[in-house]
């Protein structure tokens, strides 16, 4: 199981045997999440060394997670440092969003570019879901409503289940403590600076993190492109794996290996 300083993380490394930039694809999963919620078309790019990280206290990672976005970003950094992996394309979905925007902005020696996934320069939490998160009885109908509310309405119930059972393996506690860091997190300001190619993914039915806030992302980031993707919700990458590896494939040839 490979593992730095309690990250657990998966790596597939698909370069050709000749050649191939040595740009990694780093994803950063969401709340409550794990390395699970990339499906196997994102964790495994042709041609590209792709890692999928557990945060601490989610997945098999150790520790008990944060209540600040930037002190995740600054334990992905010492990651990342540990590692010894070069400048990164750094793909974060939701929470992961707002971690690696925080990443290049106190660290942009480690990324090369960025991917935003499903997620926006603020986070707001609605009140009710942070009060039930907090508490352990009433923790298991938070989850129902965050995966009713994650999945456009033709997502298979089968896809649903078992996003609701992942999440309900991960303590209420972090959970509630991811939600907090999203509620205090707010980089409106600081997008006009941050100089690195950004690729922009969200649903169109994505009622977690509405389409305005990618479009806001997309006219405040000055190397930004924005992809759209109809019949998906909030876990896009989930609803519509292909299409977002694509997507991301095609971003990193361009940004790392052109």
């Amino acid at each position: 199981m490979p593992q730095w300083r309690g990250l657990y993380y998966t790596e597939a490394d698909l370069r050709l045997a000749v050649g191939g930039a040595d740009c990694p694809v780093v994803l950063v999963h969401g709340a409550g999440g794990n390395h699970l919620h990339w499906p196997p078309p994102l964790r495994r790019l042709p041609g590209v060394r792709t890692l999928a990280v557990d945060l601490p206290g989610h997945g098999r990672s150790e520790g008990v997670g944060a209540q600040r976005i930037e002190e995740y970003a600054r334990g992905l950094a010492a990651w990342a440092e540990g590692l010894g992996l070069p400048p990164a394309l750094w793909v974060g979905h939701s929470m992961g969003g707002a971690i690696v925007l925080a990443l290049v902005r106190e660290q942009p020696e480690k990324v090369a570019a960025l991917g935003l996934v499903g997620t926006g320069a603020r986070l707001p939490v609605n009140p009710r879901l942070l009060e039930s998160t907090a508490h352990e009885a009433a923790f298991p109908a938070a989850v129902k409503s965050i995966v009713k509310w994650s999945f456009a309405p033709q997502a298979s119930p089968r896809l649903r289940e078992l996003a609701a059972r992942r999440m309900l393996e991960t303590r209420h506690t972090v959970v509630h403590n991811d939600f907090l860091a999203c509620d205090r997190f707010d980089a409106r300001a600081d997008l006009p600076a941050i100089d690195v190619p950004a690729l922009i993914v969200h649903g169109v039915l994505d009622k977690m993190m509405p389409l305005s806030a990618a479009f806001f992302l997309r006219e405040k980031l000055p190397r930004s492109r924005l992809v759209t993707v109809e019949a998906a919700g909030h876990m896009v990458m989930l609803e519509q794996p292909e299409m977002v590896a694509q997507a991301v494939r095609s971003f990193w040839a361009e940004v790392c290996a052109g």
